[in-house]
């Protein structure tokens, strides 16, 4: 099963995509049909919402009257903050209750509208952000949804902003366009990204990639965090520290475009615990690697690992889980460290991969790089020693 979290502010054009993808077969799990639900008269959630803003907020028949609600709620950050925790968790375990009821291969795609401000990015393998400008949005809402100019700048400003939004966003699309153009990005990104994804986590397998050495990316660090919050999520506290690791990490450093992780666990034991874990978060297990290269003059037991990768072909990752301690888990931070500190080196590393690339094919370019990491191994812990330098 993957599960999408899918947002947007209001007004920017959510529910079209969130249409597309229920016409392609995604199982679309509303936020707002949910919030609906959950108030309806005779309900938990009304009664609650009568008790904190009183029985003028219901219509003569005792339903309840949405806008003379959102009058009140949306003037004010402390009512709109007892709104919301009333409302969330009630559609919270709906929202559960519906998922567990859905098939295992099936892909969830969870529309939620305050996605961001709940901070429940983290826990979707894929985050699809819908944008359009402020201006639009508002004269949207006016023409075609009966908001005064008023409300509609009111809700918009209570809402997330574009920078939280981009901060949580693995799929930015743009709406500033026509209906039609907004359908047809999505359901390229349905066929083209989604259903491989879902396919992938399926077979528990990672998305096939042959990544290239490219420019250092400056949204890398963006990305990386994106993806740390997710695994922070996923793996809670078996994980002793998550960290960037790789050329990725190293500021301005040109890299193949491969986001690499470090997970960093009490013992191997606990990361085969996470295996599952990890798999619903989008990194299947990669059972065939389990070990790093020991390098001279330590233990070859203590360079094992778990090793995962992410099923998504949007973006590639590699989740390493080393022991705390052990040498390829101290190492790692140190290279990222070594690197950033030395330019020359990095000059040198970078010829190093551009050598191993153009000779060594596909399946030899790790094995090309290892003559150079044996010297840099003792390189680096001579640096380290020299400069204080700790995890």
């Amino acid at each position: 099963m993957l599960r999408i979290g899918l947002t947007g502010g209001i007004g920017a054009g959510k529910s079209t995509v969130s249409a597309t993808f229920a016409e392609c077969g995604g199982i679309v799990v509303d936020g707002d049909v949910i919030s609906r639900e959950v108030v309806q008269p005779g309900t938990e959630g009304l009664a609650k919402l009568v008790d904190a803003f009183g029985e003028h907020i219901l219509t003569p028949d005792g339903a309840l009257d949405r806008p003379a609600l959102a009058a009140i709620a949306f003037s004010d950050e402390t009512k709109r903050q007892t709104l919301n925790g009333i409302v969330h968790p009630l559609v919270a375990h709906r929202r559960s209750e519906l998922i567990a009821a859905a098939a295992e291969d099936a892909v969830i795609v969870e529309d939620i509208p305050l996605l961001v401000e709940s901070q429940m990015a983290p826990m979707f393998p894929l985050v699809v952000i819908v944008h359009a400008d402020p201006e639009l949005r508002v004269r949207r809402l006016i023409d075609y949804r009966g908001f005064s100019e008023t409300d509609a700048r009111a809700r918009i400003a209570a809402q997330a902003t574009e920078e939280q939004r981009r901060a949580v966003a693995d799929v930015w699309l743009d709406n500033s366009g026509s209906a039609g153009e907004l359908v047809e990005q999505a359901r390229g990104l349905w066929y083209q990204r989604i259903l491989p994804f879902a396919h992938n986590l399926g077979a528990r397998t990672p998305a096939h990639a042959v990544p290239q050495l490219v420019a250092a990316d400056p949204t890398w660090p963006d990305q990386a965090r994106r993806i740390l919050a997710r695994l922070n999520t996923a793996c809670g506290h078996r994980a002793v520290r998550i960290d960037h690791i790789g050329s990725t990490a190293v500021p301005g450093m040109d890299a193949k475009d491969v986001i690499d992780v470090q997970v960093t666990v009490s013992s191997l034991e606990v990361a085969d615990e996470l295996a599952e874990d990890l798999l619903r978060a989008g990194y299947p297990r990669v059972d065939a690697i389990t070990s790093d290269v020991p390098k001279a003059g330590t233990d070859a037991a203590l360079w094992h690992k778990r090793f995962h990768a992410s099923g998504d072909p949007g973006r590639s990752t590699n989740v390493h889980i080393r022991v705390d301690g052990w040498p390829n888990q101290r190492f790692a931070l140190l290279f990222v460290a070594w690197l950033t500190a030395n330019p020359g080196v990095q000059a040198d590393y970078l010829a190093v991969k551009r050598s191993a690339e153009q000779h060594a094919g596909i399946g030899g370019y790790a094995e090309a790089k290892e003559p150079w990491f044996l010297d840099a191994y003792r390189r680096a812990w001579a640096w380290a020693e020299a400069t204080g330098w700790r995890p």
